[in-house]
């Protein structure tokens, strides 16, 4: 536990879309934890948010601006407390990456009271706006439910 709570990494593919957007609602949600987000590929790293993504964050009243992409690098990955997967590919590749015994991945879509047993949040990347507002609503819920989760304790 750091002085924040706990140290929370939410990941999916180039840390453009879904995870930032992860990222920036839960920030906005919690200052009593620590988030990040990161991509499991590097194609993006460097680069701001989509601006698709960041426009429906900007359409809630947040601040996408801020955010840079990066990789989840093993040094990353070590330092946290939880890993969030927005996919079960993301979680595959990732349970690879890191100690089970020591490190907690979990799939945020879980975590969605109206997500009807749904595991992952889907690429909006190849979408329309309305991909991308969808991604934002589930992540909005998934990201409360999660919240709810580390407040009670169950993570």
């Amino acid at each position: 536990m750091n002085q924040k709570g706990r140290r929370v990494l939410f990941v999916c593919t180039g840390n453009i879309c879904r995870s930032p957007i992860a990222e920036v609602i839960a920030c906005s949600k919690s200052d009593v934890h620590s988030f990040q987000s990161a991509g499991t590929a590097t194609w993006h790293v460097g680069q701001p948010m989509d601006p698709r993504a960041a426009t429906v964050l900007a359409q809630r009243n947040l601040d996408p601006s801020t955010h840079v992409a990066q990789h989840a690098t093993h040094a990353l990955l070590g330092d946290q407390d939880l890993i969030v997967a927005l996919d079960r590919k993301h979680r595959e590749i990732l349970s690879r990456q890191v100690d089970p015994a020591t490190t907690t991945i979990v799939l945020l879509r879980s975590y969605d009271p109206l997500g009807g047993g749904a595991t992952d949040v889907a690429d909006p990347y190849y979408g329309t706006h309305e991909d991308f507002e969808q991604c934002a609503e589930h992540v909005e819920r998934s990201v409360t439910g999660l919240l709810e989760a580390l407040e009670s304790g169950a993570l």
